[in-house]
């Protein structure tokens, strides 16, 4: 092979790397993007907020540990955790189940 040949041949590879590096690197992102959870301080961070535009909180809480979550053909992960506020003189309880991607409230019971 002459030097020209050589020249071509590594600038084609080089240009296919970068590319397959480029395109590799762009679907990775996007994986890790659609898989990441929110972190469980976040989450709590968020619905406390909420709670505390309606009036003072008193406790939170939240499991850091994420539960999977079945809702008909629906699959999650999820955090639990509780809100207690002071209503009518009285200790009140809110027990939470959140989305642990999008942090979003999926039921909320008082007790």
């Amino acid at each position: 092979m002459n030097e020209d040949n050589q020249v071509s041949w590594f600038k084609s590879g080089l240009t296919l790397g970068l590319g397959f590096g480029l395109v590799g690197g762009a679907a990775s992102a996007l994986w890790y993007r659609k898989h990441k959870t929110l972190s469980a301080d976040n989450v709590l961070k968020n619905i406390k907020e909420a709670f505390l535009a309606e009036g003072p909180v008193e406790g939170s809480w939240i499991s850091f540990e994420k539960q999977p979550l079945r809702k008909f053909a629906i699959r999650s992960k999820s955090y639990s955790g509780g809100i207690t506020r002071i209503e009518d003189g009285e200790l009140i309880t809110y027990e939470f189940l959140a989305d642990a991607y999008t942090g979003t409230v999926l039921d909320i019971k008082r007790s």
